[in-house]
Protein backbone atom coordinates (compact mmCIF):
# COMPACT_ATOMS: atom_id res chain seq x y z
CA UNK A 1 0.00 0.00 0.00
CA UNK A 2 1.34 3.70 -0.70
CA UNK A 3 0.24 6.30 2.40
CA UNK A 4 0.76 10.05 2.02
CA UNK A 5 1.31 12.18 4.74
CA UNK A 6 0.64 16.02 4.84
CA UNK A 7 1.31 17.09 8.11
CA UNK A 8 -0.09 20.68 7.34
CA UNK A 9 -3.33 20.24 4.61
CA UNK A 10 -4.65 23.29 3.72
CA UNK A 11 -8.19 24.82 1.72
CA UNK A 12 -6.86 26.83 -1.00
CA UNK A 13 -9.14 29.24 -1.59
CA UNK A 14 -8.46 30.82 -4.79
CA UNK A 15 -9.81 34.66 -5.84
CA UNK A 16 -9.35 36.28 -9.30
CA UNK A 17 -9.93 39.97 -9.00
CA UNK A 18 -9.80 42.04 -12.00
CA UNK A 19 -7.89 44.59 -10.97
CA UNK A 20 -6.72 44.78 -7.22
CA UNK A 21 -7.13 48.09 -5.39
CA UNK A 22 -5.14 48.25 -1.85
CA UNK A 23 -7.50 49.81 0.81
CA UNK A 24 -10.47 49.91 -1.64
CA UNK A 25 -13.44 47.97 -2.53
CA UNK A 26 -13.17 44.75 -4.27
CA UNK A 27 -15.15 42.14 -6.09
CA UNK A 28 -14.47 38.93 -7.08
CA UNK A 29 -14.79 37.76 -10.58
CA UNK A 30 -14.33 34.60 -9.52
CA UNK A 31 -13.44 32.30 -6.87
CA UNK A 32 -12.88 28.16 -5.87
CA UNK A 33 -11.80 26.13 -3.42
CA UNK A 34 -9.79 22.96 -3.51
CA UNK A 35 -7.93 20.74 -0.90
CA UNK A 36 -4.15 21.53 -0.92
CA UNK A 37 -1.20 20.07 0.93
CA UNK A 38 1.46 18.24 -1.01
CA UNK A 39 0.50 14.85 0.21
CA UNK A 40 -2.84 15.22 -0.61
CA UNK A 41 -2.23 16.13 -3.99
CA UNK A 42 -0.19 13.43 -4.59
CA UNK A 43 -3.06 10.74 -3.00
CA UNK A 44 -5.65 13.00 -5.84
CA UNK A 45 -2.97 12.09 -9.01
CA UNK A 46 -2.51 8.40 -7.55
CA UNK A 47 -6.33 7.73 -8.02
CA UNK A 48 -5.64 9.42 -11.62
CA UNK A 49 -3.37 6.68 -12.47
CA UNK A 50 -5.47 3.51 -11.15
CA UNK A 51 -2.74 3.09 -7.97
CA UNK A 52 -4.33 3.50 -5.06
CA UNK A 53 -3.35 4.89 -1.57
CA UNK A 54 -4.18 5.99 1.91
CA UNK A 55 -4.59 9.62 3.04
CA UNK A 56 -2.94 10.57 6.29
CA UNK A 57 -1.88 13.24 8.19
CA UNK A 58 -3.51 16.25 10.86
CA UNK A 59 -7.13 17.56 9.79
CA UNK A 60 -9.33 19.85 12.08
CA UNK A 61 -13.08 21.37 12.18
CA UNK A 62 -15.20 22.47 9.18
CA UNK A 63 -12.31 23.24 7.47
CA UNK A 64 -10.51 19.66 8.10
CA UNK A 65 -14.24 18.43 7.28
CA UNK A 66 -14.06 19.94 3.43
CA UNK A 67 -10.62 18.03 2.93
CA UNK A 68 -12.27 14.66 3.89
CA UNK A 69 -15.65 15.19 2.04
CA UNK A 70 -13.98 15.97 -0.88
CA UNK A 71 -11.10 13.29 -0.90
CA UNK A 72 -14.43 10.99 -0.24
CA UNK A 73 -16.02 12.16 -3.39
CA UNK A 74 -13.36 11.45 -5.44
CA UNK A 75 -13.55 7.75 -3.74
CA UNK A 76 -9.40 8.57 -1.76
CA UNK A 77 -8.99 6.04 1.31
CA UNK A 78 -8.15 8.41 4.03
CA UNK A 79 -7.35 7.88 7.98
CA UNK A 80 -6.61 10.97 9.23
CA UNK A 81 -5.83 11.97 12.68
CA UNK A 82 -8.29 14.61 14.18
CA UNK A 83 -7.04 17.71 15.51
CA UNK A 84 -8.67 20.01 18.24
CA UNK A 85 -7.83 23.48 15.91
CA UNK A 86 -8.67 24.54 12.31
CA UNK A 87 -7.15 23.23 9.57
CA UNK A 88 -5.52 26.39 8.02
CA UNK A 89 -6.85 28.56 4.31
CA UNK A 90 -4.16 29.60 2.06
CA UNK A 91 -5.65 32.64 0.08
CA UNK A 92 -4.49 32.49 -3.66
CA UNK A 93 -5.22 35.61 -4.99
CA UNK A 94 -4.84 36.26 -8.70
CA UNK A 95 -4.96 39.85 -10.36
CA UNK A 96 -2.24 41.62 -12.14
CA UNK A 97 0.01 39.41 -10.23
CA UNK A 98 -0.64 36.60 -7.86
CA UNK A 99 -0.51 37.51 -4.14
CA UNK A 100 -0.46 34.20 -2.08
CA UNK A 101 -1.25 34.37 1.79
CA UNK A 102 -0.87 30.58 3.62
CA UNK A 103 -1.85 30.08 7.00
CA UNK A 104 0.09 28.79 9.94
CA UNK A 105 -1.90 25.59 10.75
CA UNK A 106 -3.25 24.30 13.64
CA UNK A 107 -1.58 23.88 17.06
CA UNK A 108 -0.89 19.48 17.34
CA UNK A 109 -0.79 18.49 21.06
CA UNK A 110 1.66 15.97 22.31
CA UNK A 111 -1.30 13.35 22.49
CA UNK A 112 -2.50 14.41 18.79
CA UNK A 113 1.66 13.71 17.58
CA UNK A 114 0.85 10.10 19.19
CA UNK A 115 -1.96 9.28 17.64
CA UNK A 116 -0.58 9.79 13.98
CA UNK A 117 2.22 7.57 15.13
CA UNK A 118 -0.01 4.91 16.17
CA UNK A 119 -1.32 5.32 12.90
CA UNK A 120 1.51 5.02 10.88
CA UNK A 121 2.99 1.74 13.26
CA UNK A 122 0.33 -0.29 11.63
CA UNK A 123 2.65 -0.22 8.00
CA UNK A 124 3.99 -3.61 6.63
CA UNK A 125 7.44 -4.53 5.29
CA UNK A 126 7.06 -3.50 1.25
CA UNK A 127 4.28 -0.60 1.98
CA UNK A 128 5.70 3.14 0.63
CA UNK A 129 5.45 6.53 2.59
CA UNK A 130 5.42 9.67 1.30
CA UNK A 131 6.27 12.47 3.61
CA UNK A 132 5.67 16.01 1.94
CA UNK A 133 5.40 19.32 2.83
CA UNK A 134 5.94 21.93 5.57
CA UNK A 135 4.81 20.86 9.14
CA UNK A 136 2.91 23.06 11.49
CA UNK A 137 4.72 26.12 13.35
CA UNK A 138 4.07 24.45 16.62
CA UNK A 139 4.70 20.72 15.70
CA UNK A 140 7.96 19.76 17.60
CA UNK A 141 11.48 19.72 15.69
CA UNK A 142 12.41 16.76 14.26
CA UNK A 143 9.12 15.13 13.74
CA UNK A 144 9.70 13.80 10.58
CA UNK A 145 12.53 11.59 12.01
CA UNK A 146 10.29 10.40 14.53
CA UNK A 147 8.00 9.42 11.51
CA UNK A 148 11.02 8.00 9.32
CA UNK A 149 11.94 5.91 12.19
CA UNK A 150 8.96 4.04 12.34
CA UNK A 151 8.48 3.50 8.62
CA UNK A 152 12.08 1.94 9.20
CA UNK A 153 11.49 -0.18 11.51
CA UNK A 154 8.45 -1.65 9.78
CA UNK A 155 10.89 -1.82 6.95
CA UNK A 156 8.82 0.34 4.80
CA UNK A 157 10.26 2.24 2.28
CA UNK A 158 9.50 6.41 1.99
CA UNK A 159 9.85 9.10 -0.34
CA UNK A 160 10.50 12.80 1.82
CA UNK A 161 9.60 15.56 -0.46
CA UNK A 162 10.61 18.11 1.62
CA UNK A 163 13.51 20.91 1.92
CA UNK A 164 16.72 22.03 4.25
CA UNK A 165 17.05 20.03 7.55
CA UNK A 166 14.65 17.78 7.54
CA UNK A 167 15.63 16.63 3.69
CA UNK A 168 19.80 16.12 4.56
CA UNK A 169 18.85 14.84 8.01
CA UNK A 170 16.14 12.14 6.25
CA UNK A 171 19.29 10.89 3.56
CA UNK A 172 21.16 8.63 5.92
CA UNK A 173 17.99 6.67 6.66
CA UNK A 174 18.02 5.83 2.49
CA UNK A 175 14.76 7.42 0.68
CA UNK A 176 13.48 6.27 -2.15
CA UNK A 177 13.40 8.95 -3.97
CA UNK A 178 13.90 12.72 -3.33
CA UNK A 179 12.76 15.27 -5.88
CA UNK A 180 14.17 18.90 -5.10
CA UNK A 181 13.91 21.54 -8.28
CA UNK A 182 16.88 23.27 -9.16
CA UNK A 183 16.41 26.25 -6.84
CA UNK A 184 15.57 23.81 -3.92
CA UNK A 185 18.80 22.02 -4.63
CA UNK A 186 21.23 25.58 -4.95
CA UNK A 187 19.83 26.78 -1.82
CA UNK A 188 20.49 23.04 0.09
CA UNK A 189 24.29 23.18 -1.16
CA UNK A 190 24.27 27.12 -1.37
CA UNK A 191 25.68 27.28 -4.91
CA UNK A 192 24.26 28.09 -7.96
CA UNK A 193 23.78 26.77 -11.44
CA UNK A 194 24.76 28.15 -14.74
CA UNK A 195 24.47 25.10 -16.97
CA UNK A 196 22.70 21.52 -16.37
CA UNK A 197 26.43 20.34 -16.51
CA UNK A 198 26.65 22.42 -13.09
CA UNK A 199 23.72 20.33 -11.22
CA UNK A 200 25.07 17.10 -12.50
CA UNK A 201 27.53 16.32 -9.09
CA UNK A 202 25.09 17.93 -6.49
CA UNK A 203 22.74 14.94 -8.03
CA UNK A 204 25.23 12.23 -7.30
CA UNK A 205 26.07 13.80 -4.14
CA UNK A 206 22.37 13.20 -2.84
CA UNK A 207 22.62 9.42 -4.30
CA UNK A 208 25.95 9.53 -2.20
CA UNK A 209 24.61 10.82 0.54
CA UNK A 210 22.01 8.03 0.86
CA UNK A 211 18.78 8.26 -1.54
CA UNK A 212 18.25 5.37 -3.19
CA UNK A 213 16.80 8.30 -6.39
CA UNK A 214 16.94 11.60 -6.93
CA UNK A 215 14.52 13.63 -9.69
CA UNK A 216 15.53 17.18 -9.78
CA UNK A 217 12.75 18.96 -12.12
CA UNK A 218 14.02 22.23 -14.04
CA UNK A 219 11.20 23.67 -15.37
CA UNK A 220 11.97 24.08 -19.23
CA UNK A 221 14.42 22.39 -19.20
CA UNK A 222 12.83 19.19 -18.53
CA UNK A 223 14.31 16.92 -15.39
CA UNK A 224 16.82 14.90 -14.28
CA UNK A 225 16.88 11.41 -12.60
CA UNK A 226 19.94 10.12 -11.00
CA UNK A 227 20.01 5.94 -10.12
CA UNK A 228 22.83 4.00 -9.25
CA UNK A 229 23.28 2.83 -12.79
CA UNK A 230 23.47 6.34 -14.32
CA UNK A 231 21.67 10.09 -15.09
CA UNK A 232 18.65 10.13 -16.98
CA UNK A 233 17.41 13.33 -18.59
CA UNK A 234 13.67 13.76 -20.14
CA UNK A 235 12.63 16.31 -22.89
CA UNK A 236 10.47 18.92 -22.42
CA UNK A 237 6.76 18.53 -23.01
CA UNK A 238 5.33 21.52 -25.13
CA UNK A 239 1.91 22.82 -23.81
CA UNK A 240 0.54 26.29 -23.26
CA UNK A 241 1.62 26.48 -19.20
CA UNK A 242 -1.48 27.53 -16.85
CA UNK A 243 -0.05 26.11 -13.23
CA UNK A 244 2.69 25.31 -10.89
CA UNK A 245 1.11 24.32 -8.03
CA UNK A 246 1.17 21.06 -7.50
CA UNK A 247 3.10 19.98 -10.19
CA UNK A 248 6.03 18.45 -8.07
CA UNK A 249 3.76 16.86 -6.29
CA UNK A 250 2.08 15.42 -9.44
CA UNK A 251 5.57 14.10 -10.54
CA UNK A 252 6.20 12.39 -7.45
CA UNK A 253 2.34 10.42 -7.42
CA UNK A 254 3.63 9.38 -11.16
CA UNK A 255 6.89 7.69 -10.07
CA UNK A 256 5.37 6.19 -6.57
CA UNK A 257 2.55 4.74 -9.19
CA UNK A 258 4.42 3.33 -11.72
CA UNK A 259 7.05 2.35 -9.31
CA UNK A 260 5.09 0.54 -6.59
CA UNK A 261 3.91 -1.95 -9.82
CA UNK A 262 7.52 -2.33 -11.66
CA UNK A 263 10.18 -1.86 -9.63
CA UNK A 264 11.59 0.21 -12.65
CA UNK A 265 12.98 3.79 -11.65
CA UNK A 266 13.62 4.73 -15.28
CA UNK A 267 9.29 4.16 -16.45
CA UNK A 268 8.56 5.31 -13.00
CA UNK A 269 10.54 8.73 -14.27
CA UNK A 270 8.83 8.79 -17.47
CA UNK A 271 5.23 8.59 -15.51
CA UNK A 272 6.38 11.12 -12.85
CA UNK A 273 6.91 14.00 -15.99
CA UNK A 274 3.79 12.73 -17.54
CA UNK A 275 1.74 13.78 -14.50
CA UNK A 276 3.74 16.79 -13.81
CA UNK A 277 3.59 18.05 -17.18
CA UNK A 278 -0.11 17.27 -17.28
CA UNK A 279 -1.05 19.63 -14.10
CA UNK A 280 1.38 22.59 -15.43
CA UNK A 281 -0.98 22.53 -18.02
CA UNK A 282 -4.38 22.54 -15.88
CA UNK A 283 -6.08 24.70 -13.95
CA UNK A 284 -6.31 22.14 -11.25
CA UNK A 285 -3.70 19.28 -10.74
CA UNK A 286 -4.15 16.81 -14.02
CA UNK A 287 -7.12 14.94 -15.90
CA UNK A 288 -6.65 11.29 -16.47
CA UNK A 289 -7.12 12.09 -20.24
CA UNK A 290 -4.40 14.25 -20.35
CA UNK A 291 -1.83 12.34 -18.66
CA UNK A 292 -2.81 9.19 -20.87
CA UNK A 293 -2.47 11.68 -23.63
CA UNK A 294 1.40 12.93 -22.45
CA UNK A 295 2.60 9.60 -21.71
CA UNK A 296 3.34 8.49 -25.33
CA UNK A 297 5.28 11.85 -25.49
CA UNK A 298 8.15 11.39 -22.74
CA UNK A 299 10.87 10.75 -24.07
CA UNK A 300 14.29 9.39 -21.42
CA UNK A 301 17.69 9.64 -22.24
CA UNK A 302 20.60 8.15 -20.39
CA UNK A 303 23.42 11.04 -20.41
CA UNK A 304 25.37 9.13 -18.08
CA UNK A 305 26.58 6.00 -16.57
CA UNK A 306 27.21 5.61 -13.07
CA UNK A 307 29.12 2.12 -13.90
CA UNK A 308 32.85 3.01 -13.37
Amino acid sequence: MIYTVTLNPSIDYIVHVEELKIGDLNRMTNDFKLPGGKGINVSRILKRIHAESTALGFLGSFTGNFIADWLKKEQIQTNFTSVREDTRINIKLKSETETEINGLGPAISNEEMQELKETLSKLSAGDIVILSGSTPATLRAGFYEELIQIIEAKQADFIIDTTGKDLLNALPKKPLLIKPNNHELAELFNVSFESVEDILPFGERLLADGAKNVIISMAGDGALLFTTEGIYRSNVLKRPLKNSVGAGDSMIAGFVGSFAKTNDPIEAFKWGVACGSATAFSDDLASAELIDELIGEVKIEKISSNNK
